[in-house]
């Protein structure tokens, strides 16, 4: 039995906005960072954000991520970093799925080798939906990276 399958992201102007509305998102989290703004890291998340955390927890709730992230940034696990889109696909208007990848930075602005324990660099999958003109995280899930075993 063949199935056909659908290419879910093959309108180009859906991809591009969600491409520029990726790359938006994607400027805050590092500027919140060297800012020590937690309440700008969280500017885009939705009331009803889902987050899956790099140590396998799953967080509901924008109060509930925004507490985590504030004590995130009282007590900092992350330094600096790089954020670059990976890959975007547009499955619908106003949805925007995207792989990010944050590189962890020495002092010299390189990024630190994977195999490094005193850091973590991390891929990141986002859903974005757009609402009233705005965009809003809807859904991420961070994967630490790793050499493989």
């Amino acid at each position: 039995m063949t199935i056909s399958r659908p290419n879910l992201s093959d309108d180009p102007n859906w991809t591009r906005a969600a491409r520029d509305a990726v790359d938006d998102f994607v400027r805050e989290p590092q500027a919140s960072i060297d800012a020590s703004d937690a309440e700008r890291f969280n500017r885009h998340f939705s009331e009803d954000v889902a987050w899956g955390s790099p140590y396998g927890a799953t967080v509901v709730g924008y109060n509930t991520l925004r507490s985590i992230h504030r004590r995130m940034f009282e007590h900092p696990v992350v330094g600096p970093s790089r954020y670059r889109t990976v890959y975007v696909s547009a499955p619908a208007p106003e949805v925007a799925i995207a792989q990010v990848r944050r590189d962890a930075l020495d002092a010299d602005g390189k990024p630190v080798p994977i195999d490094d324990p005193s850091t973590f660099s991390e891929m990141a999958l986002y859903v974005l939906v757009r609402r009233d003109g705005r965009w809003w995280l809807a859904a991420g899930q961070n994967t630490p990276i790793r050499p493989k075993p």
